[in-house]
């Protein structure tokens, strides 16, 4: 059965329409057994997104970012999260917009970069898909100082780590973001363990 015929959608509210959209949904639902089920739900829409990991394979160095993130904070964290470059897609293609963002966050300019999965960090309420990305680097690719675009509140840090430590941070709690720790373990596995570059 086509999943267009199992979900009827029967109202949709806007609850609020800010940096994101956030909608109410009521719903039937198809279950397996052919009965019919009403549900609501909340989706959260902010666009999606892209992320990704600076790795240098001759020095071994991953290059991460720190910024203040208050959702983090209000939930018992400091709110200073160590992350891979980030940002929303605002239109443009993944490649494309994970390149600019690279060089606001950090100043580096990348050449090479592979695209390495798709994901949905929090489907139950989040509509973005984050295309995830590793970008190779060195030294000699930084073109500028980075941290972010002030008007967007951005005071971003760069963080060079050798892979191991970051993979170490992992497990202290240092390193908290999932999808820094995705793009982490993913890279450990490609370029340590499959022995690939």
């Amino acid at each position: 059965m086509n999943m267009a015929d199992r979900v009827d959608v029967t109202s949709v509210q806007t609850l609020s329409e800010d940096w994101a959209i956030l909608r109410k949904t009521e719903f039937r639902f198809r279950r397996r057994d052919g009965t019919w089920q009403q549900m609501a739900r909340e989706t959260y829409d902010r666009g999606d997104g892209a992320a990704i990991l600076l790795f240098d394979p001759d020095r071994q160095l991953v290059l991460l970012t720190r910024q203040f993130r208050y959702a983090a904070y209000v939930n018992g964290h400091d709110g200073l999260m160590i992350e891979a470059a980030a940002g929303l897609l605002d239109g443009a293609d993944p490649a494309t917009r994970i390149r600019a963002e690279v060089e606001e966050e950090t100043g580096y300019r990348i050449h090479e970069i592979l695209p390495v999965f798709q994901a949905f960090m929090s489907p139950g309420s989040v509509t973005e898909r984050l295309h995830f990305f590793i970008g190779i680097y060195s030294e000699h690719d930084r073109i500028g100082e980075g941290g972010g675009l002030v008007e967007e509140g951005e005071d971003i840090e760069r963080v060079e780590l050798p892979l191991d430590a970051a993979l170490a941070m992992i497990g202290s709690g240092e390193i908290c973001d999932a999808k820094t720790i995705m793009l982490l373990q993913f890279a450990a596995i490609r370029f340590r363990y499959a022995g690939m570059r």
